[in-house]
């Protein structure tokens, strides 16, 4: 059974940080694509980082360039995003996505607020 397990959300000060962590098992993590995705109330789902099978390279949405890390880990079947200086504008439900050709799956999301 497949499953993509996101933790490390919570409430955090404007400025401050949090680490993302997905734990996906039950298909080939060392073959799939990883991404982080979010979505806040009202708005659609956007695509913020992401970072092919072997991690050779990362690509992040602009308005999280120089704040937030996406890693992978193939040996614990982890994926990671490191969050920096949050802004309010942070503030989603923050999914993990595993992709490989036509085949997609998705985490359950965890919430991340940022609020002083």
């Amino acid at each position: 059974q497949v499953q993509l397990v996101e933790s490390g959300g919570g409430l955090v000060q404007p400025g401050g940080s949090l680490r993302l962590s997905c734990a996906a098992s039950g298909f080939s993590f060392n073959t799939y694509a990883m991404s982080w995705y979010r979505q806040a109330p009202g708005k659609e789902r956007e695509l913020v980082a992401a970072i092919p099978s072997n991690g050779a390279n990362t690509n992040y949405v602009g308005s999280v360039k120089g704040r937030f890390t996406i890693s992978r880990d193939n040996a614990k079947n982890t994926v990671s995003l490191q969050m920096n200086s949050l802004k309010p504008e942070d503030k989603a439900v923050y999914y993990c996505y595993a992709a490989r050709a036509w085949i997609g799956y998705w985490g359950q999301g965890t919430q991340v607020t940022v609020s002083s």
